[in-house]
């Protein structure tokens, strides 16, 4: 019935009430069989359409939402967003707690959507937990209070630091001076706390208007004064100081603000730069674009496309680029197509960004036949084309793709090798193989291998767990990418779940208490593991406890430790006592002394060998009174 991907998305985009919904689940049913259900792009799309046409309870949006592999912040706001629709405000709001990493979006609407339905008390806790207290999130809570019938509460929320801070930004944004000034005597008067935040506004806000003597007095004022402030202020003076600054000059501030992730700020500083009269070059074009790209900024990015298109720079390859990445990542793939088409010479990098884009909007047969033309291709190209596949669900093509990689050589990264797991997941999943504890359990070792932790404690979080083998694979996981935190907080976790920890446990626990430098949590667990669990240690074992005393300088208890060992694992020793510090003459000395203690004379020979080898120099001891 459904042929290609833009009759699906067209047909969900019209998908609208409860009337819709039966057309909306055909659309799903169909995707489903063709395998592309387990796509970030297709579920967003499914989730957004459920959100819009289920029941109050938004049932089914909720177990799509669950069984999703992936999942971005968009799909959480959709999500979040659909319930504050409904008046659900405890599941949004529990929803924004879990969500793992959220956009100033995902701020925005949660603040909304509160004060819309009159839960000022929770929209009040989740603007103090805002990061950037941004105008649309202030103005939001103004209009709440005043609804509520709290004009006080408004009024003292026109106190905060932050809420003025952002006043001041507007001011600065508009070149508002006299309106700035207003805020400043308020501040001064309302006795407002002058902390950084709200110091670093009025240094730009002075700045950008041209009043550098106020601008210095609000930065001698600051307590601590932070480099945004310094950073802002030299800007200013640079160009005070500077007649008739030459293009170069700008672009080269231009693109210190964008490599420091201040894009508003870049696109302000273009702003002067025109008001100024400077022709701007291609490199300011593409450094303004990628600034709009990264803000989300598609009105402005269209506004400098225009520009680019009167002064002709549209043929420039670099321009061409950075459109086609402001286009695809803001989710309008015509017009990046149509960009792409009017730049006359593609390179690998453009190529590979058009691959990206055809791949973010389903269409991966396209984005395949792209890749297939490219004269040279770049490890970024084969990367872009695996995750293309991975995010839309063809899994096998994925697995291919990458055997193709690594027969003809090429090395894969942690990019191409995380896409190759991805796809790995989706064929279980496709064989309704996700909850089978072998392969989950291979799985989660495999990411956290390839140093993608985080998805392998999604994957184990997804999975019941009968037995320790999974435990133990997240704990080796945790271990082996150094987050000795984790460790010990799962095993708190597995304890918990009354799951019986083993010797591979151990090992595990033991190399998070190295990596926290936790020497006595690491010898009560170490003398535990053989009381409570009756577990034998093994040189294994032996070999963590050793690396957690060297580490903490106890070398003697180090070598005590390793004697213990049946099998008596002397070359780990050594290794863990060298590797303290491989330079200093004290650790060899100290380590045969304690050889020749215990009357070892061989190897306390050969330690000192070692440090003749090596040229490294023992000073004699020496008295002050000797001089």
């Amino acid at each position: 019935m459904i042929v290609d991907a833009e009759n699906r998305v067209r047909l969900l985009q019209s998908c609208k009430g409860g009337r819709a919904l039966l057309l909306g689940r055909q659309v799903h049913l169909a995707l489903l069989k063709s395998g592309l259900v387990s796509s970030l792009y297709w579920g967003n799309c499914l989730l957004q359409m459920y959100g819009r046409c289920g029941d109050d309870d938004h049932t089914d949006a909720h177990r799509l939402f669950e069984e999703m592999p992936l999942r971005n912040c968009f799909s959480w706001n959709s999500l979040i967003d659909a319930n504050l629709k409904s008046g659900r405000t405890e599941v949004s709001v529990d929803l924004f707690d879990r969500m793992p990493q959220k956009n100033s979006f995902s701020w925005n609407s949660v603040i909304a959507g509160l004060t819309k339905n009159g839960d000022m008390t929770i929209a009040r806790r989740v603007f103090e937990e805002m990061p950037i207290k941004e105008a649309v999130a202030c103005n939001c809570m103004m209009h709440g209070y005043v609804r509520s019938g709290c004009p006080r509460e408004a009024l003292r929320l026109y106190k905060d630091s932050y809420v003025l801070a952002t006043a001041l930004c507007a001011c600065a944004h508009q070149l508002a001076y006299n309106s700035g000034r207003q805020i400043h005597a308020h501040i001064l008067v309302g006795k407002v706390e002058f902390d950084s935040a709200l110091g670093s506004a009025l240094v730009d806000m002075y700045g950008k208007c041209g009043d550098l003597d106020h601008a210095l007095s609000a930065l001698k004022a600051m307590p601590e004064p932070d480099e945004f402030s310094l950073s802002s202020l030299l800007g200013r003076l640079f160009f005070h100081m500077s007649d008739n600054p030459s293009v170069i000059l700008w672009n080269s501030l231009l693109t210190a603000y964008v490599s420091n992730g201040r894009g508003v700020e870049a696109l302000e500083l273009f702003r002067m730069m025109v008001r100024d009269g400077v022709a701007g070059d291609s490199s300011s074009l593409t450094t303004v674009l990628s600034a709009c790209a990264s803000l989300g900024n598609i009105q402005g990015g269209r506004l400098i496309h225009s520009r680019a298109f009167r002064a002709g720079h549209l043929e420039d390859v670099a321009v061409g680029t950075a459109l086609v990445d402001l286009y695809s990542k803001n989710g309008s793939f015509d017009d990046a197509c149509r960009v792409f088409d009017e730049v006359k010479h593609h390179d690998t990098i453009l190529l590979n960004s058009m691959i990206t884009a055809y791949s973010n909007c389903g269409r991966v047969q396209e984005a395949r036949k792209l890749f297939d033309t490219m004269p040279s291709r770049s490890l970024i190209s084969w990367n872009s084309m695996l995750v293309g596949y991975s995010k839309n669900g063809f899994a096998a093509d994925s697995l291919e793709l990458f055997s193709e990689m690594h027969s003809r050589g090429l090395k894969p990264d942690r990019v191409a090798f995380a896409s190759a797991v991805s796809a790995c997941l989706r064929s279980a999943t496709t064989l309704g193989l996700q909850s089978d504890e072998i392969i989950s359990t291979s799985l989660v070792d495999l990411y956290c291998k390839c140093g993608n932790v985080r998805e392998g404690r999604i994957l184990f979080e997804s999975i019941a767990k009968s037995d320790e083998a999974l435990w133990n694979s997240m704990l080796m996981g945790y271990a082996a990418n150094g987050c000795g935190s984790e460790v010990l907080k799962l095993f708190e976790s597995m304890r918990e779940a009354n799951a019986c920890p083993n010797e591979v446990t151990f090992v595990a626990v033991l190399s998070g208490c190295c990596h926290c430098g936790l020497v006595d949590e690491g010898r009560r667990l170490f003398h535990a593991m053989q009381k409570d669990f009756k577990i034998v240690p093994t040189s294994e074992h032996y070999s963590c406890v050793v690396d957690l005393l060297v580490r903490a300088g106890r070398l003697g208890e180090a070598w005590s430790s390793s004697t213990r060992c049946p099998s008596r694992p002397m070359p780990v020793c050594c290794r863990e006592l060298m590797a303290l510090d491989p330079r200093q003459p004290g650790v060899y000395v100290q380590l045969s002394t304690i050889f020749a203690g215990r009357g070892m004379w061989e190897s306390s020979v050969h330690v000192r060998r070692q440090l003749q080898k090596r040229q490294i120099n023992k000073n004699p001891g020496c008295s002050w009174l000797d001089y």
